[in-house]
């Protein structure tokens, strides 16, 4: 196929996307994307009456459209699949790439043509969300510096071209020693104390790999985290952690220098553009509207729940030294998951391995379908799929649905199976209860592979049109990945709780767009302030704690019986178990973002550990051994251009939020299908077509309770 990342199919094509096509397929995308920036840009010698909409805001990105979408394939397929093939291609054009987009919002004429369009009485006859637009547009160009002299706007290209490239190494450098790290274990006697699921989790990993008789354990989140909690070895905890601790840090994946370049080119950009410091760049139009106010908010909550985390902190040094008659001590930082596990079984009887069973990973997926179609009046259907690797088709089945009439004359509904990047990956349509018309379709990714970055994410691929007035509607195309608990055996992949909060927040997230019904496509979905962007995604945590909810879903893989009363009391009761540790621990990334990104520029700038250790005194226990900070693994604020960076805050911010709009649903039903239509209408389908606390206040009444999350998680 000629040009295959530049095709316009709905279903991705994905054997096709091959590494020796990007070079040209972007290359090409380059250009014609330039021509289409030029043509815009062309205009600035118009008279203001002859610019419209069409011809200067929706031209230029519909000129861009193309280049965006290619480009986020490659980058999709860089996080999924990659492969020193891929890597190498993606590298070599990258530069590229990022020197084209530096350079809109800095050139000139473009600018010109753009100005004066915004800012002419012309916009006066557009929609609110077309002026709210091209308010936003022009705010981003200012920020991204298109009022600045030529040698500024220069050197604004030359910062963001650098940055593209050292935090993409960052990032590789994080999967490469995460997947250059293996334990290999013969001796089963060091195995004590591990879940049944864990181990046989590591011996058919070890088997996989070539070891017999063996159990391997590695560096991602199914394999550490259970020995961690659970190993009765502390010697085994140690290696795991420290081997953990160390990405970043090494000789051969080392971000060290990296971080500080990063940290460096951030504060520069900022101040190339008129803002004090890059936090300030970054949140000036968000909802914090500060880097300083998003700073006071974390520490805000910090002063209430600092006592409380005191207090968990040495009750749990006390049981420690009960449990082993041993005077009270500091506890070295392996100790801590382990020794926490075992209180919190004491005080609450209740081992979270106990719920494994209950919670398949295909029947936790249905479920939540089933109540995503209950409240917020969609309906989801599987599609069967094709996986093509070398030359060899696959097919998966998904289970026969009804067949029902369809309004939609959607290209996603074409008759041949959606191709897959991966077999284990699997595909779903999405439609209005109501209409019958197919709001878009997803992707879902859920087990971890070497060839795939850790942690989990949405991310979308297409967003359809909504507006009306130009061209039919058309389905929106959405992507779901993790980094879950895979199967053994025979045996489905059982997960626990918070893997299965975690397939709701993602789901949350991917609703936001496929919900979307914003006429402006740059204004659907997840395109809202970064601290209004978890909102969608957290709230839909809650139904994972619900009698009510979780009946739908949580079922024993073997029996189907539903959570036992007496485990869901043990499990409620434990809910808020060192809830105000994990309050600090949270508040400590945001604070440590927010620091680096506000005072390391005007620290003497010796030693980053040395600092971070200054800024979050009181934040963290002291240990035995004193651990390092995560910064040099710190995926969220260094792997990409900005990212989470100076926005790592957003999570409590949008906790506050999520924990205050469900009380909306609690009050009047968390399956009431009212409600939850209220909340697609309010806030999943307006995007970013209003302000975020108007969004807010059109679903609640009223504005956020500030004190909401405390509540819930006991604290107050």
């Amino acid at each position: 196929m000629t040009h295959p990342f530049l095709q316009k199919d709905f279903h991705v094509r994905w054997s096709t996307l091959t590494a020796n096509h990007i070079e040209a397929d972007i290359s090409k995308a380059l250009i014609d994307a330039q021509a289409a920036v030029d043509k815009v840009a062309a205009r600035s010698a118009d008279a203001t009456d002859t610019l419209t909409y069409a011809n200067t805001i929706a031209a230029l990105d519909e000129g861009l459209e193309t280049l965006n979408h290619a480009w986020g394939l490659v980058s999709h397929l860089d996080s999924v699949n990659n492969s020193p093939e891929l890597r190498d291609a993606h590298n070599a054009i990258l530069p590229k790439v990022t020197e084209f987009f530096s350079s809109i919002p800095l050139n000139e004429p473009l600018w010109k043509t753009l100005k004066a369009y915004g800012e002419s009485n012309a916009t006066d006859q557009l929609s609110a969300t077309k002026q709210r637009y091209i308010h936003e547009t022009l705010a981003d160009f200012r920020e991204q510096g298109a009022d600045l002299p030529p040698e500024k706007k220069a050197r604004a290209a030359e910062i963001q071209k650098r940055l593209a490239e050292i935090t993409q190494k960052y990032s590789e450098h994080c999967l490469d020693a995460t997947n250059a790290w293996d334990k290999i274990i013969t001796d089963e006697t060091e195995l004590a104390g591990l879940p049944a699921s864990a181990i046989a989790a590591a011996k058919q990993n070890a088997t996989e790999k070539g070891h017999n008789s063996a159990w391997r354990f590695t560096l991602q989140a199914p394999s550490l985290i259970p020995v961690l909690t659970y190993a009765d070895s502390d010697s085994l905890r140690q290696e795991l952690w420290q081997a953990y601790a160390a990405i970043g840090r090494g000789k051969k994946y080392n971000n060290q220098e990296l971080v500080r370049e990063i940290l460096d080119l951030r504060y520069e950009f900022a101040q190339l553009v008129g803002q004090e410091n890059f936090a300030d760049h970054v949140t000036a139009r968000r909802m914090a509207a500060s880097g300083n106010a998003a700073l006071k908010f974390g520490e805000a909550i910090f002063d209430k729940v600092r006592a409380q985390f005191v207090d968990e902190v040495n009750t749990l040094r006390q049981f420690k030294a009960d449990s082993t008659n041993q005077p009270r001590d500091l506890l070295e930082p392996w100790e801590v998951g382990y020794w926490a596990e075992k209180q919190r079984q004491a005080n609450y009887d209740f081992d979270e391995e106990a719920l494994r069973p209950y919670f398949p990973i295909d029947r936790v997926i249905s479920g939540m379908f089933d109540i995503a179609q209950q409240i917020f009046g969609l309906r989801i259907e599987e599609r069967e799929t094709a996986f093509i690797s070398g030359g060899t088709t696959s097919a998966s089945i998904a289970e026969p649905k009804p067949s029902e009439p369809q309004t939609s004359s959607l290209s996603s509904q074409a008759s041949s199976p959606p191709e897959v990047w991966h077999e284990q990956v699997k595909f779903y349509d999405l439609f209005d209860a109501e209409s019958n018309e197919q709001l878009g379709s997803f992707y879902a990714d859920w087990h971890p592979r070497e060839p795939k970055r850790g942690g989990a994410w949405m991310n979308y691929l297409l967003t359809g049109n909504r507006d009306t007035s130009i061209a039919p509607r058309t389905a929106h195309l959405g992507l779901i990945c993790g980094n879950l608990t895979p199967s053994v055996g025979d045996q489905p992949a059982l997960l626990n709780h918070r893997e299965v909060e975690t397939i709701f927040h993602e789901f949350g997230h991917l609703l936001h767009h496929l919900c979307g019904e914003v006429e402006v496509k740059a204004l659907n979905g997840v395109n809202v302030p970064w601290d209004f962007v978890e909102l969608p995604s957290q709230i839909l945590e809650n139904w994972c704690w619900d009698r009510e909810s979780l009946d739908l879903f949580a079922r024993h893989h073997e029996t189907g019986e539903p959570i036992p009363q007496d485990l869901f009391d043990k499990m409620l009761a434990a809910r808020n178990y060192m809830k105000a540790s994990g309050n600090a621990r949270q508040l400590s990334f945001g604070k440590m973002d927010l620091e680096l990104h506000i005072n390391w520029p005007q620290s003497n700038k010796k030693d980053l550990d040395a600092f971070i250790k200054k800024q979050l005194a009181g934040y963290s226990p002291d240990y035995k051994t004193e651990p390092k900070s995560n910064v040099f693994n710190f995926s969220h604020l260094f792997s990409s251009p900005t990212g989470y960076a100076s926005g790592y805050y957003s999570y409590k911010w949008a906790e506050v939020l999520d924990a205050d709009a469900f009380t909306r649903f609690q009050k009047e039903g968390i399956l009431n299908a009212a409600t939850g239509r209220a909340f697609r209408n309010e806030v999943l389908a307006k995007g970013n077509s209003e302000d975020p606390a108007q969004l807010f206040k059109n679903f609640m009444g009223r504005a956020p309770n500030p004190d909401a999350l405390l509540k819930r998680d006991g604290l107050i």
